[in-house]
């Protein structure tokens, strides 16, 4: 019972926990974790995955989704996201989907953890922050595989690219965009960096302008 005591002491509430962060503090880490589940101080989450959670004034709180993907990935390096991020960038996009997807270095696979699905995309290509460009980005990338009207949507991804930083945008399509997300763009960025040049033409001209009347004057 001691070891178990000890064992106990390692918990921090809200923490997941993989067997082997575990082990080093029992002789009998197998019998202690069953004993700890079976006592509710823990929760058994996934196979060889557990939980010990945070008590509120309205009882055990579950964990949230960053702390179980970084304990089941032994790595911080991810980015959770959904397709319901899509709906934010105003192109048309109304459905909400049951659907969690990690980009992330290790992992590519479908995996049930505390009773929710996850989609873990191996890929070396994530930002740290799902981005309005990245989004953007991700959305073309997946468009064909959302329930949503498609051709509409796309004529409101390229009118809402328009709107971005043009330096921002270039970038996320270049570091993050499939080949065809990638050919849908780049006219579009083409437009974006004519225009804007053409903006600055004008006060470009003003400034070369007024450096050479400086020179004459001197």
């Amino acid at each position: 019972m001691a070891r178990v005591n000890e064992l106990k002491r390692q918990l921090k509430p809200g923490q997941v926990y993989r067997r082997e962060d575990l082990a080093p503090y029992s002789n009998a880490v197998d019998r202690h974790l069953a004993l700890l589940v079976q006592d509710g101080t823990l929760h058994k989450i996934a196979q060889g995955l557990y939980y010990f959670p945070k008590k509120t004034a309205f009882g055990a709180s579950p964990p949230d989704d960053e702390t179980l993907i970084r304990s089941f990935l032994k790595d911080k390096r991810f980015l959770l996201t959904s397709p319901n991020s899509y709906n934010a960038l105003g192109v048309g996009t109304t459905q909400l989907y049951n659907k969690r997807i990690v980009y992330n270095l290790k992992r590519h696979e479908q995996v049930t953890l505390n009773g929710k699905t996850f989609f873990f995309h191996k890929t070396p290509y994530f930002p740290k922050k799902a981005t309005p460009e990245f989004l953007l980005v991700d959305l073309v990338n997946n468009l064909g595989s959302l329930a949503e009207e498609r051709e509409q949507v796309l004529k409101n991804i390229l009118a809402k690219a328009k709107t971005m930083d043009l330096n921002k945008l270039k970038h996320a399509v270049e570091a993050y965009g499939h080949s065809k997300t990638k050919k849908l763009f780049h006219p579009v960025l083409a437009e974006m960096k004519n225009t804007r040049y053409a903006q600055a033409a004008p006060v470009l001209i003003m400034i070369a302008v007024l450096n050479l009347t400086s020179s004459d004057k001197v």
